[in-house]
């Protein structure tokens, strides 16, 4: 059950089923002194993490999301929780001279500009469509990434000599990642169908996010194409490895398969 704040009467508009965020020390604000709660990360509640809360599971429901729970906490995770940082100045930005562009100051850009005379109302609806397409575009990819759970889970059970198998591309490295299989901490490679042409193979970050990887592909391989890259490496189809050491592509999938399996006895 969740209390809103009562709204006071305004002529012409119907304020039922309306609530108040942000503002006014009620449920969903966290302007109040020591804040409106926090997560076991760490990370304070603001607005929008308070309203995803009280919310979110109905929303998914209404979506007709599988996993709601996975949803609801990936969804918080690896979207609001950031925003919400930067929402408690929880976010450092020590020793960086460039200016990092969050999602907030994207919205924040369609803030009429002081030598401009231009109805603000007009410019947060131009902000809020740009808003919602962003939320509801995660909204959909979250959602997804959930569905993919299963099918990277049974990968990493089949998952031999670190290396794992996908029918094709989907969302994987932070299932891996988090797995409670044994298996998964043995994983160096993902093989699976590439989106473009051929056949990828990825080594797996240390952490999610990071360049640095279990296991890169060989320096001799790094930064080589096609007939280079077949001569250093013995396999035919091979036509590309990263400068980085971190993706190689085979033209076939047993091809892919011997670069996979190359790399892990480098």
């Amino acid at each position: 059950e969740i209390n809103l704040i009562r709204l006071p009467e305004v002529d012409g508009l119907n304020l039922d089923n309306k609530f108040v965020y942000d503002i006014g020390g009620g449920k969903f604000d966290h302007h109040q002194i020591g804040g409106n709660g926090q997560r076991n990360s760490g990370i304070k509640y603001a607005a929008f993490g308070l309203v995803w809360k009280a919310f979110g599971r109905k929303f998914l429901e209404q979506k007709n999301a599988n996993n709601i729970e996975d949803c609801f906490y990936m969804f918080d995770k690896n979207f609001v929780q950031f925003i919400d940082a930067g929402d408690n100045g929880q976010i450092k930005y020590e020793n960086i001279d460039i200016k990092l562009v969050t999602l907030s100051d994207v919205i924040e850009g369609f803030n009429p500009n002081w030598n401009e005379d231009i109805d603000s109302d007009e410019k947060f609806k131009e902000a809020l469509q740009i808003a919602k397409k962003i939320f509801n575009n995660k909204i959909e990819s979250t959602i997804a990434k959930c569905d993919a759970k299963k099918f990277v889970e049974q990968a990493i059970e089949k998952s031999e000599n670190g290396i794992m198998i996908l029918d094709k591309f989907m969302p994987y490295q932070e299932f891996v990642l988090e797995s409670t299989n044994p298996k998964a901490q043995n994983i160096l490679y993902a093989v699976f169908k590439s989106n473009r042409k051929g056949y990828t193979i990825r080594a797996i970050p240390k952490e999610l996010g990071s360049f640095a990887n279990r296991k890169k592909f060989p320096d001799t391989w790094c930064g080589l194409r096609n007939e280079e890259l077949q001569k250093v490496t013995g396999v035919s189809t091979a036509t590309f490895c990263h400068n980085a050491g971190f993706i190689c592509v085979a033209d076939n999938f047993e091809d892919a398969l011997k670069l996979a399996e190359l790399a892990v006895k480098n």
